[in-house]
């Protein structure tokens, strides 16, 4: 770790110098953390309190609000913070942290949209099966299973990127610490074995999306069955945003990470990283949560439940 001391600091450069446009980044990055920060809480509430909501899906997708809420908590925060006192600067401690949590909160996000998929399949492919296919020791299993495969992915990838040298600046092309950005400050031979952990990383991701796939394929055979045109409706418009949403943060987090970094501009590489950093954790809550006739019943129970407390 001898190498880490030539670097004490980063200096975050994806966002404009001018400070009118800072403080409008300030104050557009604030609202987007508010709105997903009230949006997943309230799911997590709702989980957490009402005991109809005691079930599979609603137990992955309080495991996907905590996901969610940790992501957009690792870059938003220090960003806003940058651009509201003028400053580029992160310490290398701080780095350090927001490269493994960022890459944790990904990855379990990514491994737990992949159990979703699959608890939906059962739901709707094998409906006399799902109590015994997903039970509570089963679920509790499969979303452990999403934080510690994300964990070690990330614990993986931070070992890697911070034992090699700095030697080419300590600038960050980008509003947060991001791996393909730190590695072109490199100039050891040993980044390589961290391009082939993303690589083998990025393998992974393409198995759970190719999964995804397929699981919701089965389910629109199954959809096209039903006889009710109402019902079939129903289920497509359920199923296609969940698709939507897992394509664009499975699209992006793969191009932001195997694209060849001297062959993209820095207003790409920003646009790239904000959708895959910021609206999932907006747009999960809305299109698994509140368009879902359940969980807004809960809502308003759990609303009307604060009212009355208050009275």
């Amino acid at each position: 770790m001898s190498n880490q001391t030539s670097v004490t600091e980063f200096l975050l450069l994806g966002l404009a110098d001018v400070p009118e446009v800072q403080i409008l980044c300030f104050t557009l990055f604030s609202v987007i953390y508010l709105v997903a920060l009230m949006e997943n809480l309230l799911i997590i509430t709702a989980v957490a309190c009402d005991h109809c909501l005691h079930k599979p899906m609603y137990f992955f997708l309080a495991n996907l609000s905590t996901l969610d809420l940790g992501s957009i908590s690792v870059t938003l925060p220090k960003s806003m913070a940058n651009s509201l006192m003028q400053t580029r600067s992160i310490s290398f401690a701080g780095c350090v942290a927001q490269v493994f949590f960022l890459i944790f909160f990904i990855g379990a996000i990514f491994f737990l949209l992949t159990i979703m998929a699959y608890d939906r399949y059962v739901a709707i492919c094998r409906p006399l099966h799902y109590e015994r296919v997903m039970s509570r020791r089963a679920c509790v299993q499969m979303a452990t299973g999403a934080w510690f495969g994300g964990s070690l992915n990330s614990a993986l990838h931070t070992g890697n990127i911070f034992t090699l040298t700095f030697c080419r600046g300590n600038t960050v092309d980008q509003f947060f610490c991001e791996i393909p950005q730190l590695l072109k400050l490199t100039c050891s031979e040993a980044y390589l074995r961290e391009a082939h952990v993303l690589i083998l990383s990025a393998c992974l991701g393409i198995i759970c999306f190719v999964f995804i796939i397929g699981s919701y394929v089965q389910i629109f055979k199954v959809v096209l069955g039903i006889p009710s045109e109402q019902g079939r409706h129903k289920a497509f418009s359920t199923c296609l945003p969940h698709l939507m949403v897992v394509s664009l943060f499975a699209c992006t987090c793969i191009f932001a990470y195997l694209k060849p970094t001297s062959n993209a501009t820095s207003g790409l590489n920003l646009v790239v990283a904000v959708l895959y950093s910021t609206l999932p954790p907006v747009l999960n809550p809305v299109i698994y949560s509140m368009r879902n006739t359940e969980m807004k019943a809960a809502l308003k129970r759990q609303a009307g439940r604060t009212f009355l407390t208050k009275n």
